[in-house]
């Protein structure tokens, strides 16, 4: 897919307070799980969570709109043209991008825009929004994280290679993130936990500050 320029967006200001959370990590972390977690918490009215867009292959168990808003090669590329997306980038062969005007209306309703994002996508954002909040998370060991990818059965053989070599480089990144949480084995709660203290802190240090989208 080539590169096209475009003009940038309107920009949308954000109401007091309101923030950007990233939270990436290697694949087979346990991305999902930590936000589904998240969600179990409770309600959050001053909160929303971005639903991605990607051009991979719906899995069996997934929904489009819930899990990710699935789209063709071709739609992805249209968003891309105008300035849709926040950020996007191929991931294992597929493409994804965070859907912009989700996270500016989120932050103009003064709710807090909760952002999963694979490591590509992450300083893309931070370029263009340098509040915003960077969380990256990782496993207690790489032979933990291989031993979670293979219980996923959702890969060839190949892929799975693709991804373990994936994963090292990327937490080789985890130095760009603004905090690093572990998401210890059968402890997502505690790891949801330890990010809702983390979104908390930051929103008192910086009650006033206003981000733009």
């Amino acid at each position: 897919m080539s590169e096209r320029p475009v003009s940038p967006a309107r920009p949308v200001m954000g109401a007091p307070g309101a923030l950007v959370v990233i939270i990436s990590g290697p694949s087979g972390v346990g991305k999902d799980t930590i936000i589904e977690a998240m969600r179990r918490r409770g309600e959050r009215p001053d909160r929303h969570y971005v639903i991605t867009c990607t051009t991979r292959a719906r899995r069996v168990y997934e929904e489009d709109g819930v899990h990710y808003h699935f789209r063709t090669a071709e739609e992805f590329a249209r968003l891309r043209v105008e300035d849709g997306l926040l950020e996007a980038a191929e991931v294992h062969g597929n493409w994804y991008g965070t859907p912009r005007a989700q996270v500016a209306d989120a932050i103009a309703a003064g709710q807090d825009a909760i952002l999963k994002i694979d490591v590509q996508g992450a300083r893309a954002v931070r370029d263009r929004i340098p509040g915003a909040l960077l969380i990256f998370v990782v496993p207690p060991s790489i032979e933990e994280l291989t031993a979670r990818l293979v219980a996923r059965s959702t890969e060839t053989p190949e892929a799975l290679a693709r991804r373990m070599r994936n994963a090292t480089a990327e937490m080789a990144r985890a130095g760009d993130y603004d905090h690093v949480v572990v998401n210890e084995t059968g402890q997502v709660e505690r790891t949801a936990e330890a990010i809702e203290e983390i979104i908390a802190a930051e929103k008192a240090r910086y009650p006033s500050r206003r981000l733009t989208v």
